[in-house]
């Protein structure tokens, strides 16, 4: 079986991981310190039941591939390393600096609104300053305009999930891939 660590389970990872673990072909370890929210629910896969419950143990709890759950930040480089690939999908800029600036094989999702966008560890290393570039903080997938209704989601997030995973399926296949790009809708 291939190790993935994904890192944040979250409006995309909460999506993701439930693809990644049909497949049954990877070992999935997930890294998120944050707990679920009732304002999560509108956008991210998780159920009122396990409002108040850290989001990786929700996971490992779920999902039969999840090996490992790490219920707090992932900072340093060397909690990245020991897996065939690295999927980042967090909404904060510091641990994408962290995985950009490493030889680790990563996959990097992300979605605002009506956009999303993968980054992967074959994209040309000159773009990683506009990448990264930004303020600090935390930024929901659904973008500056929500208000926090029903109404006004997005799911940008499902639709980079799974293109994620496509990706990844490829990827371990050594079928050709893209190294970046970007989706509008």
């Amino acid at each position: 079986m291939r190790k993935i660590l994904v890192i944040g389970t979250g409006g995309i990872g909460s999506y993701l991981i439930p693809l990644l673990n049909q497949v049954g072909m990877y070992d999935i370890t997930v890294a998120d310190p944050d707990k679920i929210e009732k304002k999560n629910l509108p956008y991210q896969n998780f159920t009122e039941s396990e409002v108040g419950e850290n989001k990786a143990k929700a996971m490992n709890k779920r999902y039969h591939n999840i090996k490992n759950n790490i219920p707090f930040p992932i900072l340093s480089v060397k909690q990245m390393e020991g897996y065939d690939l690295v999927i980042c999908c967090v909404d904060n800029l510091s641990v994408r600096r962290t995985l950009y600036n490493t030889t680790l094989k990563w996959l990097d999702l992300r979605a605002q609104g009506r956009n999303a966008v993968f980054v992967s560890y074959q994209a040309d290393p000159k773009m990683y300053d506009t990448l990264l570039a930004g303020p600090e903080g935390s930024f929901s997938c659904q973008g500056n305009s929500w208000d926090g209704s029903n109404k006004g989601v997005h799911f940008m997030q499902a639709a980079i999930a799974g293109i994620g995973v496509q990706w990844t399926q490829r990827w371990f296949n050594k079928e050709e891939v893209k190294s970046f790009m970007v989706v509008n809708v």
